[in-house]
Parts: C-alpha cells; sequence; structure tokens
C-alpha cells in the first residue's frame, strides 16, 4: 500500500434517478434462451439432450467442480435444442444450452418448503448448496461454500450498498421483495454462527432505510446507513467503513461474511416458493437507451431483446456495458445473454476523450482503493519492468475504474493496469 494514500474512494454521480423509482418491467420472455454452461469459474454438464422436454425450475445443468458447485435451473418450459458456444461476458465464447421456449410456462417445484429456524446447520448448509445459491453482486462465488467454516465470525453484513452508477437493479430488488431478503438473510446469519448482522445501505435511500427497519425489527440484523461513496459495496471498503478493520486475503480475517442482498432474496424465495435462481432483476440504463428501467428476465435472455423492449438504442454510436460503467465490460456485439451474477446493461453514447500526457498529479494514487500506485504500474508495464510490477502489488487491483475516473488527463489507467495485471501472469507462468 502506497504512503501516499488519500480517501480511498470518491463519491460519484450515480444517475441512478434514470430508474430507481420506475416501475420494473417484466418482459414478454423470448422465443429462444441460451443458458450459460458456466457458473462463475465452473463449467457445467448438461443434464439433458437435444429433443429432450424441459420445465420452469427443472434442473438442467450441473457442475463438474464440487468446490464451484452452481447448478443451473431452467428458466422457461420448452424443448432442448442443444448446445451452442455464444459470446460471452468475458469477452470470449463459451458453452450454452439453446432452449426452445414454448410459453406455456409448465413449472416444477425444485425444493420442497424449508424452514431454516427448524433445520439443522447442516441441513442448511446441505439445502443452500443444491439450490444453487451464488453471490449476485458479480461474483458468482457459490454461497455454500463461503460458509463451509464459519469459525471467528462475528459480524455478518447484507450488501446492499449498490456503489456502481446507474445499477439500481438491488435497490428496486429489495423494495419488492423485503419478506424474502428477510427470510434469506437470517438463514444465512444462522449458517455464519455470528451473534450479529447489519444491513448496509447508502444512506440516501431513505425508502428503503425504513423498510429494512420494519423488517428486521426485532430480529438479529441492525441496519446500517453508509456514506453515498464510491466503491462502498467492495467488500474491503464496506468492512473498513463498518467495523474500522482492515485485512489480507478474506474477510474472515476481520471476522466478517457477506453476502449481496439479492442472494439473500434468492435464498428467500428458494425456501418460501421452491424457486432456484431462474430469473434477475437487470437495469437498463445511460443516455444510450431509449426507456431506462429495471427489468425483470429470464436467465439465458440475449441483451439485445432486452435492449430492444427498452426503446432500443438512441443512436448507432454507442457502447453497451455487461454490468456498470466502473467495473462491467464493453461488448462488441449485443448477442451476449443474462447469466445469474449479471446485474446491468449500461448503454452509453459514445465520446471519444480528449487526454493529454500523465500530469504526475497523483490524484489516482490518493483514490486508489486498494492503496496502489497506478501511475507507477502504468510506466512499469510500459518498460516491462517486472521486479517492480511484483513490488506494485499488480494483482490486488480490483479494476474498479476509479483511476480512469479521476484522471483530469482523460487517460485509460485502470486499461494499463489491467494490461500490466495480464503481462504479470503470463511473465509468472514461463
Amino acid at each position: 500500500m502506497s504512503f501516499l494514500t488519500g480517501p480511498m474512494h470518491f463519491h460519484l454521480d450515480g444517475h441512478k434517478e434514470l430508474t430507481a423509482h420506475k416501475e420494473y418491467l417484466k418482459l414478454p420472455e423470448p422465443d429462444d434462451l441460451y443458458i450459460p454452461l458456466v457458473n462463475g469459474r465452473a463449467a457445467c454438464r448438461p443434464l439433458v439432450n437435444a429433443g429432450d422436454e424441459v420445465k420452469v425450475g427443472q434442473k438442467i445443468g450441473e457442475p463438474t467442480d464440487g468446490f464451484w458447485y452452481v447448478p443451473i435451473f431452467s428458466p422457461v418450459s420448452g424443448t432442448v435444442v442443444g448446445v451452442e458456444k455464444r459470446m460471452t461476458t468475458m469477452l470470449k465464447p463459451g458453452e450454452h444450452l439453446h432452449i426452445k421456449n414454448d410459453h406455456k410456462g409448465t413449472a416444477v417445484r425444485a425444493f420442497e418448503p424449508f424452514d431454516y429456524e427448524k433445520a439443522s446447520w447442516e441441513e442448511l448448509h446441505s439445502f443452500v448448496k443444491e439450490a444453487g445459491m451464488a453471490g449476485l453482486g458479480g461474483a458468482g462465488f457459490p454461497t455454500f461454500a463461503k460458509y463451509s467454516k464459519p469459525e471467528g465470525i462475528d459480524l455478518f453484513i447484507v450488501n446492499a450498498v449498490e456503489c456502481e452508477p446507474y445499477l439500481t437493479a438491488d435497490y428496486r430488488n429489495a423494495m419488492e421483495n423485503a419478506e424474502l431478503m428477510k427470510a434469506g438473510a437470517l438463514a444465512l446469519l444462522k449458517l455464519c454462527k455470528a451473534p450479529k448482522g447489519l444491513v448496509a445501505v447508502k444512506e440516501d435511500k431513505k425508502d428503503l432505510i425504513e423498510v429494512l427497519h420494519r423488517q428486521f425489527d426485532g430480529t438479529g440484523i441492525e441496519v446500517a446507513p453508509v456514506k453515498d461513496i464510491y466503491p462502498a459495496g467492495w467488500e474491503r471498503t464496506l468492512i473498513y467503513m463498518l467495523t474500522g478493520k482492515r485485512y489480507d486475503r478474506l474477510p474472515a480475517e476481520a471476522g466478517c461474511i457477506l453476502n449481496n442482498v439479492s442472494t439473500c432474496i434468492a435464498l428467500g424465495n428458494a425456501m418460501v416458493n421452491g424457486m432456484p435462481i431462474t430469473h434477475k432483476m437487470v437495469t437498463v440504463s445511460g443516455d444510450g437507451v431509449q426507456d431506462p428501467h429495471n427489468v425483470y428476465v429470464p436467465v439465458g435472455m440475449p441483451a439485445g431483446d432486452i435492449i430492444r423492449q427498452c426503446g432500443g438504442y438512441v443512436g448507432e454510436d454507442c457502447l453497451l456495458i455487461a454490468g456498470g460503467p466502473m467495473m462491467g465490460k464493453t461488448i462488441p456485439n449485443d448477442q451476449f445473454v443474462i447469466g445469474i451474477a449479471n446485474n446491468g446493461l449500461t448503454v452509453l453514447q459514445h465520446r471519444e476523450p480528449f487526454s493529454v500526457k500523465c500530469l504526475r498529479c497523483g490524484k489516482c494514487t490518493e483514490t486508489c482503493p486498494s492503496g496502489l500506485e497506478p501511475v507507477r504500474i502504468n510506466f512499469a508495464e510500459k518498460t516491462k519492468d517486472i521486479e517492480l510490477l511484483k513490488k506494485l502489488d499488480i494483482m490486488s487491483c480490483i479494476q474498479c475504474g476509479l483511476c480512469t475516473y479521476i484522471c483530469p488527463s482523460k487517460l485509460d489507467v485502470t486499461e494499463g493496469v489491467a494490461r500490466a495485471k495480464r503481462y504479470m501472469t503470463l511473465a509468472t507462468k514461463k
């Protein structure tokens, strides 16, 4: 960490008014869905074959990696066409299970009603695993794995901060599904064996704070408003804001465990309604889309179909970002689909920035939430100084985009650090 470290955060204009208080749209389901045969880092093997009939809630894929176990469930009823390769949000092709939607919505109950209060810890842990719960804030990390060894945890945190500009899917999901959120959060509090929990939410979300107070009154979970800064939703920043603690690798080192608020809602839905993660609340926003909204869509729905149902693009020269504008990836076409960890589609009109040489002002270092020196990393990457790159701890970069955002020279500092990370990865493999 640099001795020049400053506030390590910044207040951004969130543009959240574009979607936050609009009614969400439940979009008509497309004729064809393409379910990614990967969850997080684990490839999944299909459990169905071409020609098979499937129903909503039916398990159709299972990971080959036991640690990264997040099974896949069908979001629609219909007929399996087969396995096809399509572009993914990781900017490389991946296998997808193509299902032809019959639009009948024939469903099966994937799970029987589950009472977490009466269940043993082992039964609850097993349910979370088989239900396919994962981090829905973007990482997709399997929830059961996070809670496998809860020793030493003294604080459970529900992350409802949602600090990315434009994105309001978590906010809208929590407002619409407060009861399910409560059930899921209290189940996870039991699972981590912590004596108390906090729901972290930005202090400007007055209506959601009121809902949260009402829901968790008299429980072991309290509401914890936090400042409207970026990246308050990153676990390291959030834990420091709530506890004043820093840690090296994992939140458990600070006695904390975190889950996204939409994960809590998904768990509540699985326990109460017997439904796995088949649909997602997704924010479609930005100045490049005609009618910004939060939308409720099935997993496997192509981004292009969603954009068209939100009025389409405002012009020809727009950037489509999977996620928010800070940490999301710009995708060259809109044929990729929504996966379980996708929570936003940001569409921005393309404007070429006017950039000048680095001013050596140090703003990127002052605001870096990881305490790094992005400007030095950029120069070390250009000279391919591997020893200096190691000393600069570049693998701790989370590519939050703040160094690019803050740069007065309008340089893409984040991309320079990302190149350095790729170079370091390749160099250390040789």
